[in-house]
Parts: structure tokens; sequence; C-alpha cells
């Protein structure tokens, strides 16, 4: 049995003799001196900072993180979302605020954060500046950043779509650069023109997106917000979904049409980027490629070999028609939850009301 996202091992003497990287991640003192770790603000001349205060190192002041959004209902149902508007499970929340520790002792400090429409992303951003103390930072949301537009496969169980058109099929849909999934009626029962937020924009509603669509929706919010503020000396996070991060990290990292359907990206695990001042990645410490995709020249803050198990059972969960049981929600799933709990503590009742009224505000 394949275990769950961030999974601590049961047994106690288990967990002290080899703990989850990302929970290492999560617990590791922020004043770490490593040469691979990421340091508190430092400042660069005044023409590169003029409007902002922080970078995560020393070696570029041009930073980027990425960061797709907790476990959602569906994410846990293992349903195809898109446009959807899924709230976290408790399980998302705990997943978005281990993000927020890691990403609190990394060191990094953000100037300003964009995220789509979803309160799914919404409530991530929330959760992650609470724990890094800094929801006093800009945050920004649009559409061009709202996941692809999954057409008819919405609300259908993924793994019964493989069993009905098969592994191939569905993994095109899913993943391919060109290949869009089937269109969504009007009367379709979840399109999104019957949701409020995008009642002056129904003209704009597609009925179904591939990865190209999407690319095309995400590359303008990037070439006039993103890259712009990077280019300010703005250290900038990025809140999404795994295919609207996917079309942008292709552009960013210059994957190959032919590449990107092997590209996959885990939840709330941030993946940070030091960039050129043409915004192009610098290479990791060590040369090398992640170990996880095999794409990225990015860091993912909870380490390689964790993001490559993740992976692996999100693998398994979609495709792996020999596996029966959801692996979102088997005993080993609640062994996380427990384990986790103890790694980032309750929060506060301050701390969750706050959470909910913003997300109430936002989504409004």
């Amino acid at each position: 049995m394949l275990p769950p996202t961030f999974l601590l091992r049961t047994a106690p003497t288990a967990v002290a003799r080899k703990s989850s990287s990302l929970v290492k991640a999560a617990a590791v003192s922020s004043s770490s001196s490593s040469e691979t770790s990421f340091q508190r603000p430092l400042h660069h001349h005044q023409d590169q900072q003029s409007k902002s205060f922080t970078t995560i190192n020393k070696q570029t002041p041009y930073n980027l993180c990425f960061l797709r959004h907790g476990q959602s209902t569906w994410n846990r149902d293992n349903r195809f979302i898109g446009w959807t508007d899924t709230p976290l499970t408790d399980d998302g929340v705990l997943e978005a605020r281990l993000a927020g520790k890691m990403l609190q002792n990394s060191g990094i400090l953000f100037d300003e954060v964009h995220t789509s429409l979803l309160r799914r992303s919404i409530r991530t951003v929330n959760l992650v500046l609470m724990e890094m103390g800094q929801e006093y930072i800009p945050v920004y949301k649009h559409y061009r950043l709202n996941e692809r537009h999954y057409g008819d496969l919405v609300g259908k169980n993924k793994k019964e779509t493989v069993k009905m058109f098969g592994k191939d099929q569905v993994k095109r849909w899913r993943r391919s650069y060109d290949e869009p999934p089937p269109p969504m009626a009007f009367h379709h029962e979840y399109h999104p023109a019957k949701d409020p937020r995008y009642r002056h924009m129904t003209h704009l509603i597609p009925e179904s997106e591939s990865l190209q669509c999407t690319k095309a929706r995400s590359s303008v919010y990037w070439d006039e917000v993103i890259a712009p503020a990077l280019q300010q000396g703005k250290t900038v996070l990025v809140v999404g979904h795994e295919n609207n991060l996917r079309s942008l990290i292709m552009g960013l990292e210059d994957i190959s049409k032919e590449d990107i359907i092997n590209l996959c990206l885990p939840r709330a695990v941030p993946l940070a980027y030091r960039l050129d001042e043409n915004l192009k990645p610098l290479d990791r410490p060590d040369g090398k490629l992640d170990e996880a995709t095999g794409f990225l020249r990015g860091e993912w803050l909870g380490g390689d070999d964790a993001v490559a198990e993740i992976l692996e059972r999100d693998r398994k969960q979609v495709y792996d028609t020999t596996v029966e049981q959801n692996l979102e929600m088997d005993e080993s799933r609640k062994n996380w939850s427990d384990w986790m709990n103890l790694i980032v503590g309750e929060a506060s009742p301050e701390a969750k009301a706050k959470a909910e009224r913003n997300d109430e505000k936002m989504v409004a």
C-alpha cells in the first residue's frame, strides 16, 4: 500500500529513525547557514529593489516560488475539478499549513502573492501567510490563474474514467499539450456560468481547455503582471493549480510540447526558483535537474525524494486500476494527519476564524 502525501510512519521508533523529508523541511531551524538554504532578507542595489524589501539568497534579486493548493474535497474523492469551486478538506488545511511552515523556516519573505479565483487556492494563500506571519502583503486574484477547464470530465471519477476510456486517453486529456477533454455543455451541472464570480465574463468561459489553451490564458498574466513584478526585484509567490502551474513552468523551463505530458506537480510543496535578469532559472546548487520530475531547476523545499513519493502515489490513485481503495482516504492517510497535527500544532481559534472570514471575503 502506497503511503499518502507526507506520510510519517505509524511507529514512533520508525519516525525517529527516518522521518519524512517534508517534515524535516517544516521543522528545520530558520537560522540555518547552509549554502543551499534560503536566507533571510538581504538588501540589493536600490534600482533593483526600489519597491521590495526581501530576497531569498545572495546570488540574484529575482526570486519566485510556486505552490499548488492543499487537498480539496474533489482531490480527496478523485474527481476532475477544473473551475468548480471545491473547498479544502481538513487534511488540505493541514497541507497548506505545513507548506507555510516550510516557507517560514526556509527564510523566504514575499512581497506579493498571485492566485486564482478559486477558494481552494485562496484559502491555501491565507493559511500559508498566517504561518509565515505575512498576512499584510498584497494578494492578487485573477481568473487567468484558474485551473484548466476539464470540460465534460468535470465531476467524473478519474479512475472510473480510466476504466472507461483507457489510461493513454485519460493521460492525454490530463497532461498532453494540445488535446482538450470533450467540451462541457451549457446545461452541465457544474458549468461555471452558474457561479456569480463569473457573471461579468460569461463570454470568456471556455467549454474545455488543453494545456495549450491554459498556457495562452496564464501567459498573459505572466507577461503583464508577474514578470514586471519580478523585474522590479520583488519576491513573488504564485499559488495555483496543477495545470495552470504546469503551463507557467513549461514556459519558464522551456519544456517541449512532447515532454510536458510527463510533468506532474504535487500538492502543497513549495517550488523555489532563483532567476537571472532575463527571468530564466539559475541552476540548482548541485547543478542538476530535480530528481522528482527530471525537468526542473527549481528546488522542492520538501525534498526531491518526498515529492517523488507523492507523485507515485498520485499516479496509482488515477491510473492503477488494480488499486481499489482510495489512497486519499485510507488508514495510512489518517496516520499522516495525526502526525502532522503533532508537527504543525493546532491552529488557534482566532487563526481559524480569520482564515474563514478571509475566504468568504475573497470569494465574494
